[in-house]
């Protein structure tokens, strides 16, 4: 979330770097090689389709994710958390409901 800076690459860049990957595929995003190191990022639309593919289906399944909605999150944290349910559901058909002891009303 936010603008095409390096301060916003930055967080996502800690992240992806303790993957320790052998190569970075890009979108020629203009602060990547400041921060990959040279020669270990490529840049292609064509290795691209698959990222903006799934992206596609996110925004799909997920209302909030479309860029002119009223379903917009208004906080990181419940869109973090919508994005995993989504995640995990789409990998095994399953929504996960915590589990409710015996002494639990309703």
């Amino acid at each position: 979330m936010g603008d095409h800076s390096a301060e916003t690459f930055k967080p996502l860049w800690n992240l992806v770097s303790q993957w320790k990957c052998y190569f970075y595929i890009t979108d020629g995003w203009k602060v990547c090689p400041n921060f990959i190191p040279d020669g270990d990022q490529i840049v292609s639309k064509t290795y691209m389709t698959r990222v903006e593919g799934e992206n596609s289906r996110l925004r799909h399944y997920l209302a909030r994710l479309h860029r002119k909605t009223l379903c917009y999150s208004k906080s990181e944290v419940m869109l973090a958390h919508s994005i995993r349910l989504l995640i995990h559901y789409l990998r095994f058909w399953d929504v996960p409901v915590p589990y409710v002891g015996k002494s639990a009303s309703f």
